[in-house]
């Protein structure tokens, strides 16, 4: 928390209430200059009027900032490679985010003189942690204002914060029309919590996606999806080469509207509190179940098998805000050498919310139908299978022997 005189702060920027609070308060508090950052990593059409927002909140300048294609390529890209799913079900989309937008905040930063850095994420979530290990490895000498821990902070909730806002004149969405949960939209995801999500009995509102189509009101026929990967990473839908982030937006666009990619999760946040969240992430359920389906024509077994053991710590990683530590390179770099050879197509085929795997090909496939084949030998000796057999059994046979020993034993 900074603690010495600050007079500029560039501040994480979304337009929301708790962001639009924090710019006035921050400014009023610190008495300093207050320069808004939004990055646009695919939130869409929130971003429309957000200057004019900014600067009538308090703010001397709002950069907005097009972050979708770097996101993509450095941040998303690299996540689908390790196949990163965090307890199973979330697919990461808030997560992997932060360090994208930290990383420019920062440069922004330096680039305005600024002397520190705000972030609008609450003391109870992940968020604080992953913005906050983000500025710790890439400009740890700015300081670090986190209004929701502030001693100052005066509001508990939502209503103060409404209240505050009113009494400020700050454009905010409320009353009937505001949605009675909080969201987060990108690229890979919309997130919601919050509300009437903090019941976890209940079932969220079908009113309330907007990436998916209801699986029982999706197309009543099958749809046939081709995905082809270089290096570990997709490059193209259907035959059609497209950017990172163009690839992305298409998968939304295919798998949404056959209703894939919801998930409702009460999930283990970092700082020990479980929280339900619910998540649409279309386009990387499907690109995750495609790029699966090539890697498993082109890695080898164990190299497979021994990333497979390392996705749940990377998962982690990236949940927890480690993105920019070494441990997280360290991983990365090893996942990517192993995507040297994951190269061809996958074939899906989807329909009323469900995903399968129809089909797969690849110029650098490790698959020998001849060798797999039951109708011919293909080259293999099934003799082979004698020793083989043998040496794997020894050891079950030596603990057959000790049991029946002991069971022989009249003590």
């Amino acid at each position: 928390m900074a603690s010495q005189p600050v007079k500029k702060v560039v501040l994480a920027y979304s337009g929301g209430l708790d962001t639009s609070v924090i710019l006035r308060w921050v400014r009023d508090r610190y008495g300093c200059e207050v320069v808004a950052f939004c990055a646009d990593v695919g939130q869409g059409e929130e971003t429309a009027g957000l200057e004019a927002k900014a600067l009538s909140t308090g703010a001397s300048r709002l950069y907005l900032v097009d972050l979708r294609e770097e996101f993509a390529r450095e941040f998303v890209f690299p996540m689908l490679r390790a196949n990163a799913v965090y307890e199973g079900y979330y697919l990461l989309g808030t997560s992997i985010a932060r360090p994208a937008i930290a990383r420019k905040q920062v440069e922004i930063a330096r680039a305005v003189g600024a002397d520190a850095l705000a972030h609008g994420a609450t003391g109870k979530g992940n968020d604080q942690v992953r913005f906050e290990l983000a500025f710790a490895r890439l400009a740890p000498e700015l300081a670090v204002i986190a209004p929701w821990r502030h001693p100052d902070w005066p509001f508990k909730g939502r209503a103060e914060m409404l209240a505050y806002a009113r009494a400020k004149g700050i454009p905010v969405c409320a009353g009937p029309d505001a949605p009675p949960y909080s969201t987060d939209r990108n690229l890979v995801h919309i997130s919601y919590e919050g509300g009437t999500l903090e019941d976890p009995w209940q079932p969220p509102d079908d009113n309330m996606f907007r990436l998916t189509t209801a699986p029982e009101k999706a197309p009543d026929e099958p749809e046939i999806v081709e995905v082809a990967y270089e290096r570990g990473n997709p490059v193209s839908i259907n035959g059609a080469a497209r950017s990172p982030a163009a690839l992305v937006e298409e998968a939304n666009r295919i798998a949404g509207r056959h209703g894939v990619g919801r998930v409702d999760l009460v999930e283990n946040r970092f700082v020990g509190i479980k929280s339900r969240g619910v998540y649409e992430s279309p386009g990387v359920t499907l690109l995750w179940h495609a790029h699966r389906a090539v890697e498993q024509l082109t890695l080898d077994r164990e190299l497979a098998h021994l990333r497979d053991m390392l996705t749940s710590r990377y998962a982690e990683m990236v949940y927890n805000g480690q993105w920019f530590s070494p441990e997280r390179e360290a991983l990365q770099a090893l996942i990517d050498q192993a995507q040297a050879n994951v190269e061809g197509v996958a074939r899906l085929k989807l329909f009323k919310g469900g995903l399968w795997i129809v089909g797969r090909k690849s110029s650098r496939s490790l698959y020998d139908r001849r060798l797999a084949s039951f109708e011919e030998a293909g080259g293999y000796q099934p003799s082979d299978a004698d020793g083989f057999i043998r040496l794997n059994a020894l050891r079950l046979r030596a603990l057959a022997a000790l049991e029946r020993t002991g069971k022989d034993d009249p003590a």
